[in-house]
């Protein structure tokens, strides 16, 4: 009882001490894209200015010089995640409803083939290139399958103790997992393709996404009950915890401005500062609208973007669907733009 109630003291002084802060940031745009759907992550390519967006059973290519999108990855049924491998000049999305990964081809952005996974609904997906493999984590099956991204085959299969969430890698032979369920990250070594260890994220619960600050060894890991929860990625070590907003699906490090972004779904991006490896402060909390769940950033031009929609109404509850999601308005979607600002 003692931690729920210090959990929402927490929460409640983080709002209030947000409202009275004047914002360094500000909405620059609104990036209009056709089709309407659910969607989820957003992937950043910082050297050629793109955003990689899931939309239904499409990603949609933006380029952010333009604000124009620029292309469309078709037959990505029910996609959630896009990896780059800039190195072999290909991208890989993870398709949930026919449980497959789709390969493209980052110039001519044309489809190449298409990979069976080895578990259901593939949800995250990430590119090491320090072992040259995509690992495609499915949130049904509580497993990860693992391709070879040059020869494009299927190796192994990765078995976790709960449902896997988002992922990063530390480029250096680690792949780090939220497991949902069992409120830890569980840690793979890329090349024996083993879970080494599990670390325990409590207080946080039902953990989604993830980010890495690489230099410092940092990991930032977003919970269901608003809280992040700030890891020791060599030790496991919980280093700190701070309130983030509800719905909170998306996490991202700004390496240029050592600033840590939390998608809040309910229409919030949490800002925390990094003042050195082992201290945070929330700066402030800005609008951005219902449903912003997932977010990217380029640490190059310090410009941050997520996807979202309008909804409409609330259909009843079914014996089916005892709790439905509210309807998407057509001809919504977009990508918001957030830029910073000297006040």
């Amino acid at each position: 009882m003692k931690k729920k109630i210090t959990i929402a003291l927490l929460s409640i002084t983080f709002l209030v001490n947000a409202q009275n802060v004047k914002s360094q940031y500000k909405l620059n745009n609104a990036i209009s894209l056709e089709g309407d759907g659910s969607w989820d992550y957003i992937t950043m390519d910082e050297v050629n200015e793109r955003v990689y967006v899931s939309h239904a059973t499409q990603v949609q290519v933006v380029d952010l010089k333009t604000k124009k999108q620029i292309a469309v990855i078709k037959d990505t049924k029910g996609v959630h995640g896009i990896a780059l491998a800039p190195d072999l000049n290909k991208g890989f999305t993870s398709n949930g409803k026919d449980s497959s990964v789709t390969i493209f081809d980052l110039k001519t952005l044309e489809t190449k083939s298409k990979v069976k996974v080895t578990g259901a609904k593939p949800d995250a997906i990430v590119y090491d290139k320090f072992s040259n493999k995509v690992f495609v984590f499915n949130g049904k099956s509580n497993n990860a399958t693992v391709i070879d991204a040059t020869t494009e085959k299927v190796i192994s299969t990765i078995l976790f103790e709960g449902k896997p969430e988002f992922s990063v890698t530390d480029e250096n032979g680690k792949i780090f997992v939220n497991i949902e369920t069992k409120n830890s990250i569980a840690v793979i070594n890329s090349t024996t393709l083993k879970v080494e260890q599990n670390w325990s994220l409590s207080p946080g619960e039902e953990p989604t996404g993830l980010a890495l600050d690489n230099k410092t060894h940092r990991l930032f890991s977003v919970c269901g009950n608003k809280l992040m929860v700030i890891v020791n990625a060599e030790t496991g070590k919980q280093i700190s915890t701070l309130p983030v907003g509800d719905h909170c699906d998306g996490v991202a490090f700004d390496k240029g401005f050592k600033r840590v972004y939390a998608s809040n779904g309910e229409g919030t991006m949490t800002i925390i500062q990094q003042e050195n490896e082992d201290t945070y402060k929330v700066l402030e909390t800005f609008k951005t609208q219902k449903g912003a769940k997932t977010i990217a950033v380029n640490s190059i031009t310090n410009h941050i973007f997520l996807p979202v929609a309008e909804f409409g109404e609330t259909p009843k509850p079914t014996a089916d669907e005892p709790k439905p999601k509210p309807s998407i308005k057509p001809n919504t979607f977009k990508v918001l733009e957030i830029v910073f600002t000297k006040n």
